[in-house]
């Protein structure tokens, strides 16, 4: 009989480039993710979870760390998390978990990632950039002696059989593992999405969402095989699930599954994310175990950067005063009616932009005179969207600089400004575009 422990178990779940969409619970008709939707209809599901900076290493830093890529300097891709920087593992460590990183990490400087750059954790099996250290049916990660080791199966059960392998090792003691997948991540160096075999002629024709629908991109190429990634990731989530269980720690351990940021198809800009748009920002997420249990549906707008937080006052330790989110607990627990009406988004790399996000609003500014890979801010912005959300969900009508909306505007360039304040920038200026 396993003892249960004092302190939950903390799982990590976490996906790369998965649309929020591609959950049947948010109108996808394919049933792709019968496991994530029991799951989230089981545990706390947050209904409106986005990214605060859609590309994948920012976002990484942001979940380790729970500050703002401008805080850690980790805006762009290739830029290491510092080493001083006070990561969730440490946190967990300091409090007497086993730490283990499983899959992709893109926050050192090579591989294999030196024992420095991984962020405290004590067991370590996974690569800087798995999409460089393997194909689909090749898996190479490295271990904690940087040692090369290829895991037998598809990419997605690779990583994931050895997380359960973790798991069934550390029964005993309370742990933190953070599984990091590919899954449904382009394979770079042919530029396709390649599911597991089989997988992907079962999506040929089919469904497609509408905002891809009407502006085509590659999705019409690719978003077969990527619902066949999201597919086979999704069966994976639910032998992970099993295998819990069958361990007698599901009632010990808390569980998150989320995604670092969608996915729009070359559809904004010439490749898949680092827009403002829903498409590239919006990700699923829910959490199930000790203080996420009973089908909670929790609507208010969630960032990446709350999850650090939220992981950390779930297991009853001490949340840093440095960390930039807030937890989620007092929203669960209807403690708190001052929960932020909005999200914010720091856009790097194909440019230097910032956007706000509201229930019903998005606005969207630009740098004209900054590179996004070699600025990570500006003192100056320019108008660059403004989308209803509620008469166009899917973006297809831009309002910036419509006469008919300039209170509009207005009101949303002063709360951008505050949260850019907030998070720790300077007060830009921000330049009205005008209609023509």
């Amino acid at each position: 009989m396993v003892q249960h422990t004092k302190r939950p178990n903390v799982i990590v779940f976490f996906t790369d480039q998965q649309r929020w969409d591609t959950s049947s619970l948010h109108g996808n008709p394919l049933q792709l993710t019968p496991n994530f939707d029991r799951f989230a209809q089981r545990g706390t599901h947050l209904t409106s979870m986005f990214t605060c900076q859609p590309v994948c290493g920012p976002a990484r830093s942001i979940m380790q760390s729970g500050l703002y890529p401008t805080t850690t300097g980790c805006y762009h891709n290739d830029i290491p998390l510092p080493q001083n920087v006070t990561t969730l593992a440490h946190v967990f460590k300091e409090s007497g978990y086993a730490t283990g990183y499983i899959g992709k990490w893109h926050l050192g400087t090579a591989d294999p990632v030196v024992e420095e750059e991984r962020g405290g954790y004590e067991e370590w099996l996974a690569s800087n950039i798995l999409e460089f250290t393997s194909r689909p049916y090749d898996t190479v990660v490295y271990n904690n002696e940087n040692e090369a080791v290829k895991l037998p199966g598809y990419r997605v059960d690779a990583i994931t059989d050895a997380a359960i392998r973790y798991i069934d090792a550390h029964q005993q003691s309370p742990f933190f593992l953070f599984i990091s997948q590919l899954e449904p991540h382009q394979q770079n160096q042919q530029d396709y999405f390649p599911a597991p075999d089989g997988y992907e002629e079962r999506y040929r024709g089919a469904w497609m969402p509408p905002d891809l629908a009407a502006l085509g991109g590659s999705a019409h190429q690719h978003l077969p095989g990527y619902f066949g990634q999201v597919k086979r990731v999704d069966e994976a989530f639910g032998r992970l699930l099993e295998a819990v269980k069958s361990l007698g720690l599901e009632e010990d351990t808390i569980i998150l599954f989320t995604s670092d940021h969608g996915c729009h198809f070359k559809t904004r800009n010439s490749e898949y994310k680092r827009s403002c748009h829903e498409s590239s920002i919006r990700v699923l997420a829910a959490l199930q175990g000790p203080g996420f249990r009973g089908g909670k549906r929790i609507e208010e707008l969630v960032s990446l950067i709350d999850i650090p937080p939220t992981l950390i006052d779930a297991a009853g330790l001490t949340v840093p005063s440095e960390m930039q989110g807030n937890s989620l607990l007092r929203v669960i627990k209807d403690e708190t009616p001052a929960w932020p009406q909005e999200v914010f988004v720091q856009i790097s790399e194909s440019q230097v932009g910032r956007a706000i996000r509201t229930k019903n609003w998005k606005y969207g500014v630009i740098a004209p005179d900054k590179h996004g890979w070699h600025d990570s801010n500006s003192d100056h912005y320019v108008e660059m969207y403004l989308y209803d959300l509620e008469a166009d969900p899917y973006e297809l009508n831009n309002l910036a600089g419509k006469t008919s909306h300039l209170e509009i505007a207005r009101d949303l360039k002063e709360r951008l400004i505050q949260r850019m304040v907030e998070a720790g920038e300077q007060v830009p200026s921000i330049a009205r575009t005008t209609e023509g």
